[in-house]
């Protein structure tokens, strides 16, 4: 029997477990990245291991989030990263490089290497023929220790992808069509492997749009072979050396098998504010818009950004409309000035921001008042942007461009007409300019361990929880509704992601959107429970979500569901994750309700806790979905004590 790529790739990574779907596996890791906002955290754990290097090939922190320095905090984050990675043996991108997903491809990237990123759009890298995952912070700082990842084997899901697609169609479509077909959650525990003719004739740009988006599918992580696309992209990037090719075999079986015909697909639009709330783009309902975002590591490729400005090739932004552009690099900002598209965005009207990741998690250009705001992003929950107020759309950078001529939903073929096939021509470019200036190798050994790492004010402690007391009895402090985000925990934008490093300061804004009153709510009661409904803590990999309920006191949380990247960033920050065994006993509990829950170290490892309602006098149970070493994670206290009990032993 043949074997998927996916399957391959964990193979030549295993050190223990099992490779069954579903059950533990530890792989081993060869590349970490972790960027600004959230990576205080990571390296201040990795600080208090102890350790004086890094012990992964290649590390890199990325500088490329929050470049609106608001205050004294970012700066400051800056310099401590700068300073750490330098200590440690970690490469820095400064700002300005670009965007952590397309630089890490472009200039680190191998195939058949396994990468963590503390960004749940690492699977970006998949678009090279890498198992690229997105996990919290404490994750990171794990594998850096040389460590294996903790994983459950995957299932993989073949997509097969066959015919092309039409001039004014973008790989966005093959995503969102994914996403109205396996929803927000649907992809929990599965990789998607793309294979097929369809897949053979993307380029490496627009397999990471699909890979970088299958992370709102919920899925561990989504892939496409290397193959001659990819020696191709690796030969324009002057590492052709560091091709391997990697292909799925011919007989590969898998789990399960999806069919898209490229040739069918027409321009999609992505409504609030959900993912998955795909219709065509023409037959959304024509509302009047106000702001146009393209840009984010998403969709801001040479071939995006070119494309999109051949669109506005003699026409200009509507005077209602702001549009606004973000280049993914400075490597293709370079490469689109060369060639007259940047320009031509100019004499439409476009304006240009800093190289970075910005709009898209609410650093700068938030919407209005009930604004509707269209961008090539990737996520549109209520108040990702920064005002809870907004709807946001997300369509291909073709289609944005024909939005901001138009002020309203419009396809790139209703501007240009038979012109549209003019698009088809735009490839990307058979060399890329090379400039690594930007990039800060690590020191030796010797040199780095001499190198003072730089604290500002504003860098606090990295909380550590105490493990879980025998008994329990305390007051739900939230209940939540279904697809709770981890924006609505720990919200977005310039000046909250700059409190990051300070967490005191930040938990103070813990649901600051969703409950504006539960820090304080949850501070006063010292010990709390909350209780979840579907997909609780979907979306970014930010840690913080968990961190900052964890240092008010929150013990537990209880939901129908639980995303995967934020389970774990639970677990790691000794929060217990529990589900509903009946999914009907969300129903009884209130805000407020008193919890008891005894022998809860005796009833950890068999995986099921009965907890008391001694408010309503009714008990029900509840199931921890978490593996061997979760268990010991958990009942240790979080993954820091765990982790240097492991790092003791092994000694």
């Amino acid at each position: 029997m043949g074997k998927s790529l996916t399957r391959k790739i964990i193979e030549s990574h295993y050190v223990s477990g099992s490779m069954v779907p579903g059950e533990e596996v530890f792989i081993r890791v060869d590349q970490t990245l972790t960027h600004d906002i959230n990576a205080v955290m990571t390296y201040l754990a990795f600080e208090a291991v102890g350790l004086d290097r890094v012990r992964t090939e290649c590390s890199v922190s990325y500088l490329d989030h929050n470049l609106l320095y608001v205050n004294n905090m970012t700066p400051d984050d800056h310099i401590y990263l700068q300073s750490a990675a330098k200590r440690f043996g970690v490469h820095v991108s400064r700002p300005g490089n670009g965007i952590c997903h397309t630089v890490h491809v472009s200039r680190f990237g191998v195939p058949g290497k396994v990468s963590m990123g503390g960004d749940s759009h690492t699977p970006h890298g998949g678009a090279i023929g890498m198992l690229c995952i997105g996990v919290g912070g404490m994750d990171v700082a794990t594998a850096m220790t040389g460590v294996p990842m903790r994983l459950k084997m995957p299932r993989v899901i073949r997509v097969n992808l066959t015919g092309s697609l039409r001039p004014g169609c973008n790989a966005k479509e093959v995503i969102l069509e994914m996403l109205r077909r396996v929803s927000i959650k649907g992809g929990l525990g599965n990789v998607y492997e793309y294979t097929g003719p369809g897949a053979a004739a993307l380029e490496v740009p627009q397999r990471a749009t699909i890979t970088n988006m299958g992370a709102e599918m919920g899925a561990t992580t989504s892939i496409f072979p290397a193959d001659e696309q990819v020696r191709r992209f690796l030969k324009a990037q002057g590492r052709e050396a560091d091709y391997v090719e990697l292909l799925p075999d011919e007989d590969a079986r898998y789990d399960e098998y999806i069919d898209i015909n490229l040739s069918e697909l027409e321009p999609l639009i992505s409504c609030p504010h959900q993912p998955d709330n795909v219709i065509p783009l023409k037959d959304a309902e024509k509302k009047k818009v106000q702001q146009v975002f393209i840009g984010s590591c998403t969709n801001a490729s040479y071939a995006d950004v070119a494309r999109a400005a051949l669109v506005f090739k003699g026409h200009h932004v509507h005077e209602d409309v702001s549009c606004t552009c973000a280049i993914a690099s400075k490597q293709t900002y370079r490469e689109l000035l060369r060639d007259g598209y940047i320009d031509m965005l100019l004499e439409a009207g476009v304006r240009l921001l800093e190289i970075a990741c910005g709009p898209c998690c609410a650093i700068g250009q938030t919407p209005a008042t009930e604004g509707v705001a269209v961008r090539t992003s990737n996520r549109n929950f209520k108040g990702r942007a920064g005002n809870p107020t907004a709807q946001i759309y997300l369509v291909s950078p073709e289609s944005a461009a024909a939005t901001a001529i138009t002020g309203t939903f419009t396809t790139a073929e209703e501007i240009m007409g038979a012109e549209v096939a003019v698009l088809a021509d735009v490839r990307e470019p058979e060399q890329y300019i090379v400039d690594d200036s930007m990039i800060i190798r690590p020191l030796p050994q010797e040199g780095a361990q001499k190198v003072e790492i730089l604290r500002g004010p504003n860098i606090k402690f990295l909380p550590v929880p105490e493990p879980p007391a025998q008994h329990m009895c305390v007051p739900v402090s939230l209940k939540g509704g279904d697809n709770i985000s981890t924006d609505d925990i720990t919200p977005a934008s310039a000046e909250f992601s700059s409190m990051r490093s300070n967490i005191p300061l930040m938990s103070q804004y813990c649901y600051h959107r969703y409950a504006p009153d539960f820090a304080a709510r949850a501070k006063e009661l010292g010990s709390s429970i909350i209780i979840g409904g579907e997909n609780y803590g979907q979306g970014s990999s930010r840690e913080h979500a968990a961190i900052n309920p964890m240092y008010l006191g929150v013990k537990c949380v209880i939901a129908k569901s639980i995303a995967r990247i934020h389970k774990g960033n639970l677990v790691n920050h000794g929060i217990i994750p529990m589900i509903f065994a009946d999914p009907a006993d969300y129903d009884r509990l209130e805000q407020g309700d008193e919890l008891e829950i005894t022998g809860l170290l005796d009833q950890i490892p068999a995986r099921r806790v009965t907890v008391t309602d001694k408010t309503k006098g009714i008990s029900f149970e509840t199931v921890l979905d978490l593996t061997d070493a979760e268990i010991q994670v958990v009942l240790s206290g979080g993954q820091l004590r765990y982790l240097k009990k492991q790092l003791e032993e092994n000694c």
